[in-house]
């Protein structure tokens, strides 16, 4: 089945998944889902996240999306007990097929990028928000520059009034994909360490120059929570 075209108004209609690539993706789900249980996985706990309640914003770099994943049921809904985890995820074919893998662990997706569909996609964000869950969000996805911070993920503190909160991870044993990002796959018995720093806010009445300076402090503090 052939993906839509855009309509003519000029809005913005997300990749769907032809039935080949479905199948696909439950076998790379049903794959990573063993590979979890063999993982050795520690949460450090490294940021004072006591006034971040949930609903929140999760930041992860695009490169750690399979360790994060992984870490929502035994650690995320635990620490912040949200009613659920939505994901920002592109509009684009890669997107629908990464949101199909995503399904397979009962995690919504929200299709749109900076690129494509970003307005409605923030709005759809706010409202999900406003229900209590929280939404996660790899800013420099989908195409990068890798591990550098886009400014959705702050428009959306901003209008929501929700902090932001930096995710990271590192695998001792791993590959990367030859991707833009050098996608990381941790490897079966590998051990798994997690990280998060402090919430961010951002104030509804931050102006431009306001936003450019946290842009800033959640870049350094994802890079400090990064391993590698």
């Amino acid at each position: 089945m052939p993906a839509p075209a855009p309509r003519s108004s000029g809005v913005v209609i997300p990749r769907l998944l032809p039935w080949r690539r479905r199948i696909l993706a439950s076998a790379v789900a049903l794959f990573f889902r063993l590979c979890m249980k063999t993982w050795r996985c520690v949460w450090k706990d490294t940021g004072d996240n006591s006034r971040a309640q949930a609903p929140v914003i999760f930041c992860i770099w695009h490169n750690h999306l399979v360790l994060a994943v992984a870490s929502y049921d035994d650690h995320v809904v635990n620490k912040w007990r949200e009613k659920g985890l939505v994901t920002m995820v592109s509009a684009s074919n890669d997107g629908a097929f990464l949101a199909a893998v995503l399904a397979r662990f009962g995690l919504r997706a929200i299709r749109g990028s900076t690129s494509r569909r970003g307005p409605q996609a923030l709005l759809e964000a706010a409202r999900w928000l406003r229900k209590g869950y929280s939404i996660a969000i790899t800013p420099d996805g989908p195409r990068g520059p890798a591990c550098q911070i886009q400014e959705g993920i702050l428009f959306l503190a901003q209008v929501s009034g929700r902090p932001i909160v930096p995710i990271s991870s590192f695998a001792r044993w791993k590959i990367r994909l030859p991707s833009w990002d050098r996608f990381q796959v941790p490897l079966p018995f590998a051990k798994c360490e997690y990280y998060d720093g402090d919430p961010i806010w951002v104030p509804r009445h931050a102006t431009e120059a306001d936003r450019q300076q946290l842009r800033h402090k959640l870049e350094q503090a994802m890079r400090a929570i990064t391993p590698d």
